[in-house]
């Protein structure tokens, strides 16, 4: 690989602010804010909007849109064009 065409890749945390959560990893992600992590160090966050902790899919309150009675609606309003 090239030298000084990639970006630094280290240790970033990301924050969920709505629930509360943060998690370590790392990322070429950057940051003017810092905080300081559980091993004592002093880590660039980055806030983020959601994540798996707070995301409909993973936390199971997804809805499901019925879509089949929509059309069965539809068809019913409408008529069955033959």
């Amino acid at each position: 690989m090239r030298e000084g065409i990639h970006p630094s890749y280290g240790s970033v945390v990301f924050r969920d602010r709505a629930a509360n959560y943060a998690f370590l990893t790392r990322s070429t992600m950057t940051s003017e804010k810092t905080v300081d992590w559980e091993d004592g160090n002093t880590y660039p966050v980055v806030d983020v909007e959601i994540s798996n902790v707070s995301h409909p899919f993973y936390t199971g309150t997804a809805r499901v849109l019925d879509t089949a009675g929509r059309v069965e609606r539809f068809e019913r309003r409408y008529g069955k064009k033959g």
